[in-house]
């Protein structure tokens, strides 16, 4: 059994940061793609952030790449998403997800394993 667990969610005004942690348990190791989605009230659930088993990572277009950063510690089974510079429309439940294998991918389809989520509130 997996089990993702997110935290470090919160409310900071436009401009502010704060970094998201998730610790991953069980059947999951440092060769399992992480990644981060994103779900604004209203909006589909979207792609964030993805690190692979071999560190290989990828983002979303413009609207994060420059701000966010992810990044792991495989020692600690722990992943994060930095975000820097945040902005009102940032605002949602983000979760945690890992891949059944090492590739990053950008679609949840792909990805086997989820988080609870964790809110982020951006006020203006």
């Amino acid at each position: 059994q997996v089990q993702l667990v997110e935290s470090g969610g919160g409310l900071v005004q436009a401009g502010g940061s704060l970094t998201l942690s998730c610790v991953a348990s069980g059947r999951i190791s440092s060769s399992n793609a992480m990644g981060w989605f994103r779900q604004a009230p209203g909006k589909e659930r979207e792609f964030v952030a993805s690190v692979s088993g071999g560190g290989v990572i990828k983002y979303s277009t413009d609207s994060v790449k420059g701000r966010f950063t992810i990044s792991r510690d495989n020692a600690k089974a722990t992943v994060y998403l930095q975000m820097n510079s945040l902005k009102p429309e940032d605002t949602g439940v983000y979760y945690c997800a890992a891949r059944a294998g090492p590739s990053i991918a950008t679609s949840g389809e792909l990805y086997a394993y989820w988080g609870q989520g964790t809110q982020v509130t951006v006020s203006s």
